[in-house]
């Protein structure tokens, strides 16, 4: 090769390598040399348009975003900078208030702060960028929080109608439940969020004066403080307030209209708490954009800082209209297998083996930490609990009398413990993580038990009555005794004597005018009249004679009536910590023989006793949960092997409110008993008949009652 053609192929050689550094180096040095010289507004018929005059041509029109709260529009100029010399201008004209500057590496953000959400439209006109706002109209005034009205339902009725109760009931999951039973099912009901409050309206409605006030529901242990309800012109308001984080729905059934308020479930990896997102709106459309760039846009509109690891890459196509920042970014996770860490405000993301990675590498740093670190010894002074109980639970295994779990430690591997009964106290060895955490516990644990009072009354009350008619009756005839011609003989054979005057009726010696004579004082009919109470009954007796006294008729009618009543109370009274059976009992012991095996004897005793043993548990809302076993036992009849012993028994478990009292139990007897002796035939005659027959009725009613009142026992009755 000449050194000619060399030099011509060294010459074009440079050419193309000068060509082609002009080719690449011209947009190079352009890129970095276009800047933002200034930015104006001015209204154009209904719009705003906001002017940005560039130091170079724009290639294409940049993206951006807008965001309904607070409303502001964002607009990426990449390779841009900011030549304005400040990072703010203020503008003041129509709907827009500020534009932001923000230098990001080699990229500027416009940031169009504006009064009202509004649309815009972009385009270029050769140096400058021209951004179309819809004018809105001026700002409204500030006003207070309050949510804009939800129509739940809409009214129906032309008249006013009132609303029949209002009621309030706790769930399950420790939601408050507010119940209105409504006239009919076309009331029309509001619902809003007023600062802290709901206030719900009915519409078309009117309240009862019963209803007129305020519900204090507080000790139900829910979001739900206070419900008051009044009446506004056409229409019924009901404000509730709640307390801490809560969340609300409310649902009609018929008649029936619930208002729910349930306790917020706070997640700390969650970036906004409360049902599904609630992240401020806005509207992303992007063209195979870079994951990493999208992610900082996202930043960039929220409080939280991003941190993005370098092993996320990759594009992405993106459009979303009016979308919670917390969902969009959600979905972009989820489109390209990323994970989020949260910390503060502070999120690390990066895909989600790269954080299990890190995760399992944290906690294993930690494990052998914890295996090298240095014990320390600790003592702990406990008040109310038994250091031996505690000891038990914190090395897993179980305690008597505390409660603890069994088959758990709490101590690392290398921790020890040892109790010191006589002072009660606890000496533990382990790492100062693990002793903090076992203070805490400790603190929790070593607190005074609730005491509760329970009071038991026991009432068994009885009414009887008894009542019983009976006759004698019997007849005799002396004619054959005193030499006249015999008659008849009705009756038995007790012989009497008769002499001298008649002065007695009904005796054993009757006395006529002539010589004593012996005669047989008969009675055919004996049925007279049961004793009642353990006394005889009164009788009455009446004797009828014929002529000359020859002929007697005797007729005795008995009768006896009985009427008692009686009432047996028994209040025994019983205090005992919280979950911790108590017992209570009086009464009687009584001997009985058993036979061995030797077939000798041996004395025992039976009980026969009042007994009151109950274990009371106290609920966080103030109630009462009792088991309860009662017995009322008292001696019977005597039997050939010993006393018989009557029982009442009952056992159950019942919840009671704090000084309430319950009926947990009760047995009502009554028994109804007629009992006639009657001769045959006779007796059966209708009036005559009762002259043969007696007649015995008895009632006897049976009550026990058995009541319970728990009280759990405050500082101020102990100090009493």
């Amino acid at each position: 090769m000449s050194s000619h053609q060399e030099n011509t192929i060294m010459s074009k050689w440079r050419g193309g390598a000068l060509a082609f550094l002009l080719a690449v180096g011209m947009p190079i040095a352009a890129f970095a040399q276009n800047a933002i010289q200034s930015i104006n507004s001015s209204q154009q018929g209904s719009s705003d348009v906001v002017r940005i005059e560039l130091s170079e041509p724009l290639a294409a029109v940049p993206a951006g975003f807008t965001i309904q709260t607070p409303p502001r529009i964002a607009i990426d100029l990449p390779g841009v900078s900011n030549a304005l010399g400040r990072s703010s201008v203020e503008l003041n004209q129509g709907n827009l208030r500020s534009v932001n500057v923000a230098q990001a590496g080699d990229r500027v953000r416009l940031v169009l702060n504006l009064k009202q959400a509004a649309n815009y439209k972009a385009t270029v006109q050769g140096k400058t960028l021209l951004l179309a706002i819809e004018s809105s109209g001026p700002a409204p005034a500030a006003a207070a929080p309050t949510e804009q009205p939800v129509r739940f339902a809409e009214s129906l009725n032309t008249n006013p109608l009132a609303l029949k109760d209002i009621d309030f009931r706790r769930g399950n999951d420790g939601a408050g439940r507010v119940v209105v039973e409504l006239a009919n099912n076309q009331v029309g009901v509001d619902i809003r969020q007023q600062g802290q409050s709901l206030v719900v309206e009915f519409l078309r409605s009117t309240l009862p004066d019963n209803l007129r006030k305020k519900f204090d529901v507080t000790d139900f242990g829910t979001p739900v403080q206070t419900i008051t309800t009044s009446q506004q012109g056409d229409r019924v308001r009901m404000m509730v307030e709640p307390r801490g984080s809560w969340e609300h729905s409310a649902y009609q059934s018929d008649n029936q209209f619930v208002l729910e308020v349930r306790p917020q479930k706070v997640d700390p990896n969650k970036l906004t708490q409360g049902p599904g997102y609630a992240g401020e709106k806005l509207s992303l459309n992007f063209q195979n954009i870079e994951v990493r760039a999208l992610l900082q846009v996202i930043a960039d509109f929220t409080n939280f800082n991003v941190v993005t690891s370098d092993t996320v890459t990759g594009n992405v196509t993106l459009r979303l209209k009016d979308v919670p920042w917390d969902q969009a970014l959600d979905i972009i996770l989820q489109a390209k297998g990323l994970g989020l860490r949260k910390s503060g405000n502070v999120i690390w993301i990066a895909p989600k083996d790269e954080l299990a990675a890190k995760e399992k590498a944290d906690l294993e740093a930690k494990q052998q930490i914890t295996s090298l670190e240095p014990l320390r010894t600790q003592s702990f002074q406990l008040n109310y609990a038994k250091a031996e109980d505690v000891a038990k639970g914190l090395t897993g295994q179980g305690a008597s009398g505390g409660g603890s779990g069994s088959g758990t430690r709490i101590l690392s591997p290398r921790g020890s413990v040892i109790f010191e009964t006589r002072t009660n106290q606890l000496f533990v060895s382990d790492v100062p993580s693990k002793l903090e955490e076992i203070q805490s516990m400790i603190g929790k644990i070593d607190v005074p038990v609730r005491q509760v009072l329970i009071e038991a009354r026991i009432v068994v009350a009885d009414d009887s009555f008894s009542r019983s008619l009976g006759v004698k009756l019997g007849a005799t005839d002396l004619r054959g005794l005193r030499g006249g011609v015999p008659g008849w003989s009705v009756g038995g054979d007790n012989r009497v004597s008769i002499g001298g005057n008649l002065n007695a009726i009904g005796a054993q010696t009757r006395q006529t005018t002539a010589t004593n004579v012996t005669f047989s004082d008969a009675q055919f009919v004996n049925l007279p009249a049961i004793g009642q109470g353990g006394y005889d009954p009164a009788t009455l007796a009446v004797s009828l004679f014929g002529a000359n006294s020859n002929r007697f008729l005797n007729l005795e009618i008995s009768a006896a009536e009985a009427d008692g009543k009686g009432k047996v109370v028994s209040s025994p009274r019983v205090v005992t910590a919280d979950q911790q059976k108590a017992l209570i009992e009086q009464g009687t012991e009584l001997p009985y023989q058993v036979a061995t095996s030797s077939g000798a004897t041996s004395l025992q005793f039976r009980k026969a006793n009042l007994k009151l043993e109950v274990t009371p548990q106290i609920t966080p809302e103030g109630g009462v949960i009792l088991d309860v076993d009662v017995n009322k036992d008292s001696v019977g009849q005597a039997t050939a092997a010993g006393f018989a012993i009557d029982t009442k028994h009952i056992k159950t478990q019942v919840l009671v409110e704090n000084g309430g009292t319950v009926v947990i139990g009760g047995i009502f007897e009554q028994s109804d008993r007629t009992d006639v002796a009657k001769v045959p035939l006779l007796g059966d005659i209708p009036v005559l008949g009762n002259l043969f027959k007696t007649t015995t009725k008895s009632s006897e009613r049976t009550e026990l009652l058995i009541f319970l009142t728990p009280k759990v026992v405050t500082d101020r009755v102990v100090a009493r």
